[in-house]
């Protein structure tokens, strides 16, 4: 198996490396079309995947060349968060994670380490009191957007770096009161996932769980419960509380359990064999890492089931769904979704609908490094 990833890594590097003329001073748009990126200004809530992907590059290969593009990508990253360009929102994490807490924990980047904490700030301002969230979209305190959603699980480890190196509890306060009220709510009895829950703005009190990109609000759309999944894991690793642990394994019982044949989900896991719907491969390689990040804290009887389960994803994503050549793309992971219309939820319109997408490329390189060695999270 470990001669498979590696020589899945080498193929993901070498196409990350002929992409660093185009990708170095521009981004990759969100998703590809026609599986192939074009160039992008440094904006949405996707960029970081693309500098993260130049530091896994790097730590698997050592090339200066991948560690030279990601720091030029730090500066755009400063200069992003200083001039609030693209920034009203909670995807912090996302943004400012995977790509300057890395400059700053593989080089001791300044500029990095600076952009991080400015785009913490950012983050922690988007909390709400009442109810005790930070605010996913939108105008603060507004009343159609006063919700959280389960993403934001991903963009917590900012937090609680900038609380370490700051030595201010205040991120990391905000953090866990965060994981709280999610945890609360978002997990129905049944552990599927809602991906969005709103909240009484006067009393704080949850009102009602929906979706924004799934099949329907009762579904668990997939790539949510992938967060769930590794947003689980990340809160029991800052936490260590026990409900963290008993949640990890239901909602990832639940996102094993609706697996199709391939080990790789539908978009929403409504959807199984026989279905016409789309795959979406980045919602595998998140839960391949989510499930990889929880191994070491797990009973050793547990263990093996969940490890089991992540590497037949994991091998199905490089025998199925990887780029084997640069001529078929310029992306790492085919077959993903970034949105998805359907009769029951009309608020997406199809985008990136059986193309490559940044955070699935990221995540399939991210879950090919914690597999080939030790790796130090950036998250």
């Amino acid at each position: 198996m470990s001669k498979l990833y590696l020589q899945a890594a080498q193929a993901a590097t070498d196409i990350l490396k002929s992409n660093l003329s185009k990708f170095t001073d521009k981004f990759q748009m969100s998703n590809s079309v026609g599986n192939f990126y074009q160039p992008s200004e440094n904006v949405e809530w996707t960029t970081g995947f693309c500098t993260g992907e130049y530091w896994l590059a790097y730590e698997l290969t050592q090339d200066e060349a991948f560690k030279k593009a990601a720091l030029v990508q730090t500066e755009s990253f400063l200069h992003r968060i200083e001039n609030k360009v693209d920034v009203n929102h909670h995807d912090m994490g996302f943004l400012y994670t995977p790509s300057c807490v890395a400059a700053y924990k593989l080089t001791q980047s300044e500029t990095g380490k600076k952009a991080a904490l400015l785009a913490a700030d950012n983050l922690v301002s988007r909390f709400q009191a009442v109810g005790g969230f930070l605010q996913a979209w939108g105008e603060l305190g507004a009343e159609e957007n006063y919700r959280l959603i389960i993403d934001c699980l991903l963009n917590l480890p900012l937090l609680y770096w900038a609380s370490e190196v700051t030595k201010d509890s205040k991120y990391a306060d905000i953090a866990k009161l965060h994981t709280k009220t999610s945890l609360a709510n978002l997990i129905r009895e049944d552990n599927s996932t809602y991906h969005t829950y709103f909240f009484d703005k006067k009393t704080g009190k949850p009102t009602h769980g929906v979706t924004h990109q799934g099949y329907r609000d009762g579904s668990a759309w997939a790539r949510g419960q992938a967060w769930g999944v590794y947003g689980t894991a990340l809160a029991y690793r800052y936490t260590k509380e026990e409900q963290c642990k008993d949640l990890f394994i239901k909602v990832t019982d639940f996102f094993i359990n609706h697996l199709p044949q391939d080990n790789v989900p539908y978009w929403d896991l409504d959807f199984t064999d026989g279905s016409n719907e789309p795959k979406d491969s980045s919602a595998a390689a998140i839960a391949v890492c989510g499930i990889l990040e929880m191994l070491p804290m797990l009973p050793e009887l547990q263990q093996e089931k969940y490890e089991q389960a992540a590497q037949k994803m994991l091998e199905s994503l490089v025998k199925n769904y990887a780029v084997k050549d640069i001529a078929q793309s310029n992306g790492l992971l085919l077959h993903g979704v970034y949105a998805k219309n359907s009769p029951y939820n009309p608020i997406p319109k199809d985008r990136g609908v059986d193309e490559c997408n940044t955070w699935g490329d990221y995540f399939y390189l991210e879950a090919l490094t914690r597999s080939i060695k030790q790796w130090n999270p950036y998250w």
